[in-house]
């Protein structure tokens, strides 16, 4: 290969898109300090407005990316020691997870999938299944269906910047900024919830006696 076409692969958009999304998405699965989300929802808005991606491949690297990222986490949690399972739950509240363990014995997979979509709730789900050694057999795939759906989701809102904005600059930006913006009033919203108690329940009148 002539160092010409060297260097035109190189500057080829999907040379360098791909590998940095698949990166990105598997060290903020790992070490949550990438914002995944706005890779995918970046990567999306690149691909429908600059054409250098292929859409249905920027879903399926961020599909392997955030699915090989949990099964990283989740081995680190049933598998690390007390050492790493702390550094993983750092900045987690304890009632969370023992809420998911709880949860767990009654929707087992489900709550996989549902962790892995709403914000905050990866890390205490990764957590509560490898301090119960939640079975491989059911792990993986409903780990891969849960990287799935999430990668479609954030695609989705990458996909609804680059139909609005034909400049791919300005779609990244927006989408990044939108999947951001979902992604704090969904935590918002969880905090909130979290602090609220639950409602006492009311007392049946029919099964009290007469005054």
């Amino acid at each position: 290969m002539s160092a010409g076409a060297l260097a035109a692969g190189w500057t080829d958009g999907s040379s360098i898109g791909y590998p940095v999304l698949f990166g990105g998405v598997l060290l903020g699965s790992v070490v949550p300090v990438v914002p995944t989300g706005a890779v995918v929802g970046a990567g999306a808005a690149f691909a429908v407005t600059a054409h250098e991606l292929d859409l249905a491949l920027v879903i399926a690297v961020a599909t392997l990316g955030a699915w090989l990222g949990d099964l990283v986490t989740f081995a680190i949690c049933r598998f690390g020691g007390p050492s790493a399972v702390r550094w993983v739950a750092r900045g987690q509240h304890a009632d969370r997870i023992e809420e998911v363990r709880d949860q767990f014995h009654r929707h087992g997979w489900q709550i996989v999938v549902v962790g892995r979509l709403l914000p905050a709730g990866r890390i205490p789900v990764l957590l509560a299944a490898g301090a119960l050694a939640y079975p491989w057999r059911r792990l993986l795939p409903a780990s891969l269906l849960a990287a799935f759906l999430w990668a479609v989701a954030y695609a989705a809102l990458g996909v609804l910047s680059g139909g609005i904005f034909d400049s791919p600059l300005v779609a990244v930006l927006l989408a990044t900024v939108l999947v951001l913006l979902v992604g704090a009033v969904l935590n918002l919203v969880g905090a909130h919830r979290r602090r609220t108690p639950d409602p006492e329940p009311e007392r049946d009148a029919s099964a009290c006696g007469p005054a």
